[in-house]
């Protein structure tokens, strides 16, 4: 078909129809999650009682709302630190990574990339149980060896931030290489030409590139991190981080508004993080 050919007004407003209902599917979800963490119930379902703020802001039960929901809070303050330090790692790694891979070239480089890229398509699951297995394999072989007992390799949030890091450097390996891949290497070696150092010229000249791709790979690897379940769920301890603590909610207590609640926070703080990085790379691109 040649897309420069008029099309019928017949395919044209099937086409349209067709994505008003994709859109439609995917959002919709969302809304009425959204929406039933305004509604005056106790339960997140019709009928429509009225609108409140009760479940963000009540100190009194049954309606105790999210700002009053303490192991709530703690779960995602939880989260949070959890995203940043995997994020921060992931950027850091995803990095060194980009310039290997871009500036490089090594025998096996085509093995070690598809390496780096496979933990993307493994189930996290899958992930979660092959690297909780192999780290207690490796604790209790070093306790039984030396007497040490590395509890970073049990089963908590140091476990849980090694586990989301083995695949979310590869989505900020790739971010960034997109970017690299874009540079004119001309510029640093006119700077080196005459007289910086490659210290100063990667802080100088490169890094700053860089920024706006190191600025949405963050944003990217902490969004996935905050909400990330599969993979969380095999590797969590005592300290358990917020999608856990929901799931916990919901098998023990059912569902309830604050639930969603704490969804509807989610959806509008991952809009703004979104905006965030599109503001960024745009008034980098101008």
């Amino acid at each position: 078909m040649n897309v420069a050919e008029p099309q019928s007004p017949l395919l044209r407003r099937l086409y349209q129809g067709y994505m008003a209902a994709f859109f439609l599917y995917l959002a919709a979800p969302l809304v009425v999650a959204g929406v039933f963490a305004f509604n005056d119930s106790l339960f997140p379902s019709m009928p429509w009682k009225g609108w409140t703020l009760a479940w963000f802001f009540s100190d009194k039960e049954p309606m105790i709302g999210l700002l009053h929901d303490r192991r709530l809070l703690a779960s995602m303050w939880t989260s949070a630190k959890v995203g940043v330090a995997v994020s921060a790692l992931s950027v850091f790694v995803g990095t060194t990574n980009a310039f290997l891979f871009e500036r490089h070239d090594f025998p096996g480089k085509r093995y070690l990339f598809v390496l780096m890229v496979v933990p993307l398509v493994i189930p996290g699951v899958i992930l979660g149980i092959s690297i909780l297995v192999f780290a207690s394999m490796i604790a209790n072989g070093v306790e039984e060896t030396i007497g040490w007992d590395w509890g970073m390799l049990r089963p908590g949030l140091p476990l849980v931030v090694l586990g989301q890091f083995s695949f979310l450097t590869t989505l900020t390996s790739l971010v960034i290489a997109a970017r690299l891949k874009k540079f004119d290497p001309a510029l640093e070696e006119a700077a080196l030409n005459l007289g910086a150092s490659r210290g100063r010229v990667l802080r100088t000249i490169t890094l700053p590139y860089l920024a706006p791709a190191l600025i949405s790979a963050f944003i990217v690897a902490f969004l996935v991190s905050f909400e990330n379940f599969n993979t969380t769920l095999m590797l969590v301890g005592s300290e358990a981080p917020l999608t856990i603590t929901m799931y916990d909610r919901i098998a023990k207590v059912g569902s309830t508004p604050v639930l969603n609640a704490v969804s509807f926070v989610l959806m509008v703080g991952s809009g703004l993080l979104a905006l965030i990085s599109i503001i960024v790379q745009r008034d980098r691109k101008a």
